[in-house]
């Protein structure tokens, strides 16, 4: 069985939001936030040490994010990771359409509503965090009747199936993360979507296809920085780019970037420290 290295961290003043947000920039397996601590996952064969944690917690403090901070290291098979999750996981309403449900919860649903059903194991992208929650809100705005869809960083592949749901003909979610892989396509199974929902272990520079109606990628600022020309050739010249994972302060980098290659921003939306961006082509 797979383990997982397991870091605990505390800080002072809580701030996990924007503590998680910077820590996803290292290639994690899954964040869990409790009431005072943030715990974060990482395969142990993944050469991620406590000294490149440790950096990212003293920029921060650097910055005034934190004043300080303590942190733990420890082993965990990951089946104990999915029974501390089941133990706190709720079923989320992202709006008054979409509601986000794992398979061990009942729901009964209003009238008009879509229920996903997500099982995130170690992948990030629940519903909880309010990243996907304003990716969900701008797909309710954007998603056409027979869109075509890729979602950059899939994770779950909740993004994926919420458009497939929301009308999308067809989606893509790739993710470099085996891990996301495999539970991206145990998670479209339970949505009986495997017709119209693709999971890849992939890059998006080894897709072939393109003209994608909606690009979606929920990830962080640098690798949405350095994948911005990439998804330039994939959008469709009417088609519509979201971005998230982003806080406040990234917003002028971002912008700057895709103004660039030629993309105007059209709406931003924004919860707490976190901002969502869509784009679309200039005529």
């Amino acid at each position: 069985m797979k383990n997982f290295k397991q870091f605990t961290i505390t800080t002072i003043p809580k701030n996990f939001e924007i503590i998680s947000g910077l820590l996803w920039q290292l290639d994690l397996n899954g964040i869990n936030e409790t009431e005072n601590e943030l715990i974060i996952f990482i395969d142990e064969t993944k050469n991620i040490s406590l000294k490149e944690i440790k950096e990212i917690l003293e920029e921060a403090k650097k910055n005034n994010l934190i004043e300080s901070y303590q942190i733990s290291e420890d082993i965990l098979e990951d089946k104990n990771w999915n029974e501390e999750y089941e133990k706190r996981v709720n079923v989320i309403e992202v709006s008054d359409r979409i509601v986000i449900k794992p398979s061990f919860k009942e729901y009964q649903p209003k009238e008009n509503q879509i229920v996903i059903i997500i099982d995130p194991k170690m992948s990030f992208g629940t519903g909880e965090h309010q990243t996907t929650k304003m990716v969900l809100r701008f797909l309710e705005q954007y998603i056409k009747k027979d869109d075509f869809v890729l979602d950059v960083g899939t994770g779950t592949g909740i993004l994926a199936i919420a458009s497939v749901f929301l009308g999308a003909q067809r989606a893509i979610g790739i993710d470099n993360d085996e891990w996301c892989f495999l539970n991206g396509n145990e998670n479209i199974k339970m949505n009986k979507v495997e017709d119209k929902v693709e999971i890849r272990l992939s890059e998006i520079h080894q897709i072939e296809e393109k003209d994608f109606d909606v690009i979606v990628a929920n990830i962080n600022k640098n690798i949405l920085l350095e994948i911005a020309e990439e998804i330039k050739k994939k959008i469709k010249k009417t088609g519509i780019v979201i971005l998230s994972g982003l806080l406040i302060s990234d917003e002028i980098d971002i912008v700057k970037k895709y103004n660039s290659l030629g993309f105007d921003q059209i709406a931003k939306m924004q919860m707490d420290e976190w901002i969502c961006l869509s784009f679309k082509l200039q005529n």
